[in-house]
C-alpha cells in the first residue's frame, strides 16, 4: 500500500550521504504515523530538518488531505520558494506551477530538466505553468518538457491543467474554460465525475504544417505512406494535434503490429529524430483489436516513453479513421489506462475525455 506524500527538496543534485539520511529520516518518520492515522495530522507534523517537509500524504486508504490545508498550502507566496502540485494523466506525470501573475515562467527549461529528474529531483514528464489569459482566453498553458524543450501543447497535461485550475480558483461541478496554448485555443470541460473533456481543435492533416518532408499522397496529406526508418520500411501517417505525430500501424511487410514487442527505447528516437521531421515528432505505435478498441504505445519528442500522451492518441483516431480501420469513436487504451477518443464528422474537433489526479503537493527551494 503506497502512500504519496509532497516533500521540499534543495534544487541540486544531492550526495550518497544525503540521500541516505532522506531515506532514513523519512521511514523514522513515516513509522511514527501508521496508514489509518488521519492524513490532517500529517499535515500538523513536519520533520525537524530543514532539508525536506512533509506537506500532505494520500493513498487509496487513507484520507484525502483537508480542503482547508489544501487551500492553504496554494496560497503560499514565500520568495526564494517553487510551490508545486504533481498531478497524473493516466501515469503521465506533471508539475503544476501557479504563474498567474506573470507571463514569464517561473523557472527556467534547466531548473525544469532538474526537477523532473526522477531520481534527483521531484520526478516527473514535464512542468507546466498556469499563466494568465490573452487574446481573451481565461488562461494560458505553457509547459516545459523533461529534456528542457517547449512543445505547442499536451492533451494529458491539459487535463491536469483544468483541475490544477479547478482548484486553484476553488471551482466546483461541471466547468469549462478557455486557454490559449501555443497550438491554439483548447476548451476543457470538468465533468461532474471528475474526468476532463477536452474540446482539442481540428487535426492538423496538410504535410507541410504538421511539419513532414513526406511527400503528400492523399489531397495535401500523408497517409499510409512509406518511412524508411534504420533499413526498416513502415507505412506511417502524419497528423498534427497543434503537435507533430507520425502514426504506424506496422512496417511495409506486416500491418498487424504486436506493440508490446517493440524494442521502444531503441525504435523511439530514430522516428523522433528522423529527416523527414523538420520539427521532430511524436510517433505512435499501434495496434487494432476493433473497429472501437485500439492500443498504443508512445514514444514522446523530447520525453521519450511515457504512459499515456493525449494528443498522442487524438492523432491514432484521426489516423485510424483516415486509414479505414476505426470508427469515429474510440476508446485508445495506453500504458497508463483508457482514453476516449471522438473525432466528430460535423464539425472536425477531436474531443478527448479521461482522468486527472492529484499526486502530491511541494515545495522546492530555487
Amino acid at each position: 500500500m503506497a502512500i504519496a506524500a509532497a516533500i521540499s527538496v534543495p534544487l541540486t543534485t544531492p550526495s550518497r550521504r544525503s540521500l541516505s539520511s532522506f531515506s532514513n529520516t523519512f521511514r523514522s518518520y513515516s513509522s511514527c504515523f501508521p496508514l489509518q492515522t488521519k492524513t490532517h495530522k500529517l499535515i500538523s507534523n513536519s520533520i525537524r530538518n530543514p532539508s525536506f517537509s512533509i506537506i500532505s500524504a494520500s493513498s487509496m486508504s487513507v484520507e484525502a488531505p483537508e480542503k482547508a490545508s489544501a487551500a492553504s498550502f496554494l496560497d503560499r507566496k514565500e520568495s526564494g520558494f517553487l510551490h508545486f502540485v504533481k498531478y497524473h494523466g493516466l501515469g503521465n506525470d506533471f508539475i503544476l506551477v501557479d504563474n498567474r501573475d506573470s507571463m514569464e515562467p517561473r523557472i527556467t527549461p534547466e531548473q525544469a530538466v532538474k526537477l523532473c529528474d526522477r531520481n534527483f529531483g521531484i520526478g516527473a514528464d514535464g512542468v507546466i505553468f498556469a499563466m494568465p489569459g490573452i487574446n481573451g482566453t481565461d488562461y494560458t498553458m505553457r509547459i516545459f518538457n523533461s529534456d528542457g524543450s517547449e512543445p505547442e501543447m499536451c492533451g494529458n497535461g491539459v487535463r491536469c491543467f483544468a483541475r490544477y485550475i479547478a482548484e486553484l480558483d476553488n471551482l466546483h461541478g461541471k466547468q469549462s474554460f478557455t486557454v490559449h496554448t501555443g497550438a491554439g485555443l483548447i476548451v476543457p470541460e470538468i465533468q461532474e465525475d471528475g474526468k476532463v473533456r477536452v474540446d482539442m481543435g481540428e487535426p492538423i492533416l496538410k504535410a507541410s504544417d504538421v511539419p513532414t518532408k513526406l511527400p503528400a499522397n492523399k489531397a495535401d496529406s500523408v497517409v499510409k505512406s512509406k518511412l524508411d526508418v534504420d533499413g526498416v520500411t513502415w507505412n506511417v501517417t502524419c497528423v498534427s494535434m497543434g503537435n507533430p505525430h507520425c502514426i504506424t500501424f506496422g512496417v511495409e511487410e506486416n500491418q498487424n503490429l504486436q506493440i508490446d514487442e517493440l524494442k521502444l527505447a531503441e525504435i523511439g528516437p530514430k522516428f523522433e529524430n528522423h529527416a523527414m521531421f523538420p520539427a521532430r515528432t511524436n510517433t505512435e505505435f499501434v495496434q487494432v483489436f476493433s473497429p472501437s478498441q485500439l492500443k498504443m504505445r508512445v514514444w514522446e519528442r523530447g520525453a521519450g516513453a511515457t504512459l499515456a500522451c493525449g494528443t498522442g492518441a487524438c492523432a491514432v483516431l484521426v489516423a485510424a479513421v483516415l486509414e479505414g480501420r476505426a470508427e469515429r469513436i474510440c476508446t485508445v487504451d495506453l500504458p497508463g489506462g483508457p482514453l476516449e477518443i471522438e473525432w466528430r464528422e460535423e464539425d472536425n474537433h477531436v474531443y478527448m475525455t479521461g482522468p486527472a489526479e492529484v499526486v502530491f503537493y511541494g515545495s522546492v527551494s530555487l
